[in-house]
């Protein structure tokens, strides 16, 4: 995967992508990241990327033509998205299709925006990461680049480990512990210790929909789950176990 990104800050880009998973990846040659600034493609001393926005208001507005042969200087067909708070939202779903490209080009907005006309020629989605607004595209750039590597195989030590992480499959992460086995009065559950590794997988399952259900009903859809089951699961919990995952009353009482 190559991430082509379009930014007059460069310098936040290439920050958030030298360490951690996503640089180990760039070192394995698993994603590319390059950066391209707009300012590169203008004719005047001052380097202009912005003027006045047409019938006056608020902020200036990039001008189409750097962006344009700055997407134009890209080898390669791509995808070419516009971060924008207009855009769709990006989700789990969202992020594992465009893992499917080869070629991502990202467009970093300043100021009050971007010229219309180049939206209308160049870009083939706009995305958003959440109902506000940023200074700029760059942080939103780099949310996405983050969340469509993680879906990249060879880019997570473990070929499972984006298919478990919260949101796939529309459900949260159960509860996670690791040593030592009790801190501050609060137990590992006994189950996590049992080695029967079927029926680990089945409590985690259930309580999935039951973390779910506390902190995000809504990704359940109209159907919801099966709140009689989960009621008896919750029931059988001991007190101490319901303690330490978080879960002392049940996430709807009246179930």
């Amino acid at each position: 995967m190559k991430f082509s990104v379009i930014t007059l800050f460069p310098e936040i880009i290439e920050a958030g992508f030298s360490k951690g998973i996503v640089g180990q990846a760039q070192g394995s040659q698993l994603i590319q990241v390059e950066c391209i600034n707009p300012r590169s493609f203008t004719q005047d001393v001052h380097k202009t990327v912005d003027d006045r926005p047409f019938g006056g208001g608020d902020g200036m507005i990039m001008l189409a033509e750097p962006l344009a042969k700055s997407i134009e200087s890209i080898q390669g067909p791509a995808h070419v998205i516009y971060l924008s708070p207009q855009g769709a939202p990006l989700t789990d779903r969202k992020a594992k299709e465009l893992s499917q490209k080869t070629h991502l080009i990202l467009i970093c907005g300043r100021y009050g925006g971007i010229d219309q006309r180049l939206i209308n020629s160049q870009v083939d989605e706009e995305i958003s990461i959440g109902d506000y607004v940023l200074s700029g595209g760059e942080l939103a750039a780099s949310v996405l680049m983050d969340a469509v590597s993680r879906k990249i195989p060879g880019v997570l030590g473990n070929l499972t480990s984006s298919e478990l992480d919260s949101f796939s499959g529309q459900r949260l992460e159960e509860p996670s512990f690791t040593r030592p086995r009790e801190y501050l009065g609060q137990s590992v559950p006994e189950i996590l210790l049992s080695g029967n590794h079927a029926k680990i997988q089945e409590w985690r399952k259930n309580l999935k929909d039951l973390v779910t259900l506390k902190k995000r009903p809504d990704l359940f859809g109209e159907k919801g789950p099966d709140l009689h089951h989960l009621k008896k699961f919750w029931s059988d919990l001991s007190e101490s176990e319901k303690k330490s995952l978080g879960l002392q009353k049940f996430p709807q009482e009246n179930a």
